[in-house]
Order: structure tokens, then C-alpha cells, then sequence
């Protein structure tokens, strides 16, 4: 028998995979038909020939059933942009998580890192791959309270799954180092949900009122004490606005 729960599907950030969501697939099952995939060359799939972007997004929509919900957190907040984008009448909402259109600093973006702290992981990780995921997990965590067991959460959901393929990670990170959605949030009209961390590192907490300010149709709530992670610092709380959002 068909599910008549509404579909939401939950697409991990850089270099992590879909066990990094099963606390909130566990809040969230008895709402909506939960799906958390894994964006080629993570979590034990194979990379694509073509590791762009749009090749994700394009990949993603292809096990989207009809009018599914996306949540992406971090760079898989751009994957959902881009396949809403590119495949509106595959998504029905988006709900961001920890996202922005544009990863770097730049003139006129102030809301983001500064392209050399990014090109230096892209250094570091042809160097020592496992360290660079370490050391990027802990600016996800840094400054929040209980840092270090969710640090620790972290990177016991790397070791849930086989390591991403380090063809995903550059592509991964060259996607975060030169993305820039914001001249076309313009053409997103699904409704969205614009949560973040107000101790962000990576994605200022300035980046998620500027999404939702310019999106068409957006709600926003920021968490006072959560970082990079909010799904996993204050999961309860994630999940409630989600059924909320998805409930109106």
C-alpha cells in the first residue's frame, strides 16, 4: 500500500552522508515519508562522470517521486536550489538548513569565508583527505555550547559509511568555492523554510536573513545557540518548525 504521508527528502553537506540525518529521519517518521540519499561519491555511491552542481541536482531529481519536499543542509541546500530551479515541478518546497547562495566573501557579499580559507582545504585535502573533514567538521561545531560532543556526533557519522570518494570532495568543494545562486532566487517560487544557527562559521547567520528576504515566498527562524548543525544541537526544535512549515 502507497505511504499518503508527504514525501521529504534530506540531502547531507560536503563530504558527510545521510546518517548525519538519522536522528531527524527518526523525529520525522511518523509525519512524512522520509528519504535521505547520499549525493554521489559519498556514503558508498560512485561519483558521477560529470561532478558538477547542476549534475547533482539533476542526479537528485531523477529519485525524486512527484512533488517532494527537499531539505539541504549546507551545500545540499545549493543541490536543492538548483534542482527547484531547474526541475520546479519536481519540488513542491524547500526547506534550507545551514545554507546560502554564495559560500565566499566577496565585494558586495560580506555573509560568507574568504576564498583562501576554502582553496586552503582544497590544498589540504589532496595532502591528507581525512584530516581536512576532521578539521572542517570542527568549524561546523565551533563556538556553540557542547561543542565537543558534537564534534564527536560528527565524526561518528563519517565512520557510518564508507569515506566519500575524493573526486566528490574536490568536485564538493569547488562547487562551495564558486556557487553563486543569488541572481536567480528570484525565479524560486515553491515556499521555503530558511532555518539556521545564529553561531554559524561557515554560513553566517546574516546569509540565512538575506536568503529568506530575497526569496519569493519564505519563512525564517534562527536558533540562538546552534552552530552549523542545528538538525543535530537541536534536533526537537528543527523538526517541530519542519512540521509546522510542512503542516500550514
Amino acid at each position: 500500500m502507497l505511504s499518503t504521508k508527504p514525501t521529504l527528502v534530506l540531502i547531507h553537506g560536503w563530504g558527510m552522508n545521510a546518517h548525519v540525518f538519522d536522528g531527524l529521519t527518526e523525529l520525522l517518521a511518523g509525519d512524512f515519508e522520509v528519504h535521505a540519499p547520499n549525493l554521489p561519491g559519498h556514503g558508498g555511491r560512485a561519483a558521477l562522470p560529470r561532478n558538477t552542481l547542476q549534475d547533482w541536482a539533476d542526479d537528485l531529481v531523477q529519485q525524486l517521486p512527484e512533488r517532494a519536499t527537499l531539505l539541504g543542509w549546507s551545500l545540499g541546500g545549493q543541490v536543492a536550489m538548483r534542482a527547484a530551479l531547474d526541475h520546479p515541478h519536481r519540488v513542491a518546497r524547500l526547506i534550507l538548513l545551514a545554507s546560502t547562495p554564495r559560500f565566499v566573501m566577496s565585494e558586495g557579499w560580506e555573509y560568507g569565508m574568504p576564498l583562501a580559507d576554502l582553496e586552503d582545504f582544497s590544498s589540504a585535502l589532496l595532502a591528507d583527505p581525512h584530516a581536512t573533514l576532521l578539521r572542517f567538521l570542527s568549524l561546523q561545531t565551533r563556538g556553540m555550547p557542547g561543542q565537543k560532543a558534537m564534534l564527536q556526533q560528527l565524526r561518528q557519522t563519517l565512520l557510518a559509511a564508507p569515506p566519500a570518494e575524493s573526486s566528490a570532495l574536490a568536485a564538493g568543494l569547488a562547487i562551495l568555492c564558486n556557487t553563486d545562486l543569488r541572481a536567480e532566487l528570484s525565479q524560486l517560487m515553491q515556499p521555503a523554510l530558511v532555518l539556521h544557527g545564529a553561531l554559524d562559521m561557515l554560513a553566517p547567520a546574516a546569509a540565512g536573513e538575506w536568503l529568506a528576504d530575497n526569496l519569493c515566498d519564505a519563512q525564517h527562524l534562527e536558533f540562538a545557540r546552534a552552530a552549523h548543525a542545528p538538525h543535530l544541537s537541536h534536533g526537537e526544535d528543527v523538526a517541530t518548525a519542519i512540521r509546522r512549515f510542512l503542516h500550514d
